[in-house]
């Protein structure tokens, strides 16, 4: 089974956030499940900093040699940040998808909705494996 740190949240779309706890500014990326399952990760498209986004909201995509997928922002807010070294080697969303590979931080607005447990995102992924 992939790795799934407990301080995280995630998505049904295998994403992590960061940051619940401390505030306002989230951190995300695609989970270790999503990134053994695309395989090598060639490419890697984020959204523009200052861009509003909608919780759900295709914002970008990542490619590997297998496929592309989508990347959804797990929130709604703003896009504050995105992750220069991940665009220039997308192989760290494979290396390190919890650490080097965060893909973008979004200033959250509101209340996120559809967020997962550690525990419910482990139950989700042994399904799907």
């Amino acid at each position: 089974m992939s790795n799934i740190p407990d301080e995280l949240s995630y998505t049904k779309e295998h994403e992590w956030v960061a940051g619940l706890d401390d505030g306002l500014t989230l951190t995300v990326g695609i989970t270790a499940f999503a990134a053994d399952a695309l395989g090598d990760v060639v490419f890697v498209q984020l959204p523009e900093v200052g861009v509003n986004v909608e919780e759900g909201e295709s914002i970008g995509e990542v490619e590997s040699t297998k496929s592309v997928s989508e990347i959804y922002a797990p929130v709604g807010g703003e896009v504050i940040e995105v992750n220069r070294a991940v665009v220039d080697d997308p192989s760290l969303c494979n290396s390190d998808p919890y650490g080097d590979g965060w893909m973008f931080r979004i200033r959250l607005e509101g209340d996120p909705e559809n967020l997962l447990t550690a525990e419910e995102y482990a139950a989700l992924t042994s399904a799907e494996s």
